[in-house]
């Protein structure tokens, strides 16, 4: 299935390829110092000096904790370092570039607890506990994941025959891809099936606290597990419908369906993501990976029901979301593509 889309296309402007080569000049150097000097207070902080109260329970960060967040640190730092060399122009800078998204995946893993930060920030009165020094920390670890990726995005575009912008050679999607509707409509089946999850034990037990942040984030759960993957795909997410007020026709700025989309995207994937596999580990090991505690004392079967469903909540909107980019990308200005 494909729809057409309604409205003027982008125009091509200068601007953005100027500022995309800005970045690229600047990332490559401020990624490896980003990760270097993380990981030099990872190292005061493993040599005995770490706060106390950094997470509500447990280390700051996870999988990567103590000396073995300083190996992670050193390692992603040392293959930046390596992406600046001459030589990666040539064969080595795949092996490289392979290396730079794997730490970046690393990083991201390790600061998967920023997840509830966000969200204990945005609602104080949810129940989630923050610890502002630890939601610092955990947000300097996924700022280095993400700077590692796009010093990885800017060494390919560094490389790249030709242009040199980057693009695919198929340039910007002419029609929502089939695929992509999948991808979207599976985003939805699974905030469905959490919600589904949820109704099955009963609303009230939650660990959530009611009041008026309980009623906000539900708001947003339901909002973005059900607006916003199908605003990927849809016209409405590209040309605001003739009903909306003052905007009805106009195009939909680009970032306001596409930040949030992967944002929440990349969230849902990595936080719950891990926790599958932590639960697949003690699983195997013959123990409950979510034993009761806390006055919460859910049925396992709940778990295997609603992190598999977040996870292919936040994958499904992921592969929506970059649909959604390469529909609504500008052309580059000097190659059209």
């Amino acid at each position: 299935m494909t729809i057409q889309l309604t409205g003027p296309a982008p125009a091509a402007t200068p601007g953005n390829a100027r500022r995309r080569r800005a970045l690229d000049r600047i990332v490559p150097w401020a990624a490896p110092a980003w990760v270097l000097a993380y990981g030099v207070l990872r190292a005061y902080w493993a040599a005995g000096n770490q706060p106390e109260d950094l997470s509500p329970a447990g280390p700051d960060l996870v999988v990567f904790t103590g000396w073995g967040s300083v190996a992670l640190c050193g390692a992603a730092a040392a293959v930046l370092v390596a992406l600046t060399h001459p030589a990666a122009r040539h064969r080595p800078g795949r092996v490289l570039r392979a290396a730079a998204w794997a730490a970046a995946a690393c990083l991201a893993a390790a600061g998967a607890l920023l997840l509830l930060d966000v969200i204990g920030a945005v609602l104080p009165g949810l129940g989630v506990a923050f610890r502002p020094l630890g939601a610092l920390s955990r947000a300097a670890c996924v700022t280095a994941a993400i700077l590692t990726g796009l010093a990885a995005l800017a060494h390919r575009r560094r490389t790249r025959v030709g242009c040199g912008c980057g693009a695919a050679a198929a340039g910007p999607l002419a029609r929502t891809p089939a695929w992509a509707y999948r991808a979207a409509y599976l985003a939805v089946a699974g905030c469905a099936a959490r919600v589904a999850a949820q109704a099955a034990v009963g609303f009230g037990e939650s660990p959530l606290s009611g009041g008026l942040s309980a009623l906000v984030f539900e708001a947003g759960f339901l909002l973005g597990g059900t607006l916003l993957p199908l605003a990927l795909v849809h016209p409405f997410g590209r040309t605001w419908p003739r009903l909306v007020p003052g905007l009805g026709g106009r195009r939909v700025p680009r970032r306001v369906v596409l930040w949030p989309a992967t944002a929440i995207s990349a969230g849902l994937t990595v936080y719950f993501g891990l926790m599958l596999l932590l639960m697949c580990w003690e699983r195997l090991h013959g123990r409950n990976p979510f034993p009761p505690e806390g006055g919460l004392d859910l049925p396992e079967v709940f778990f295997w029901v609603a992190v598999p469903a977040y996870v292919l909540w936040g994958a499904g909107m992921a592969v929506a979301a970059r649909a959604y980019a390469r529909r609504t990308r500008v052309p580059c200005p000097a190659c059209g593509r």
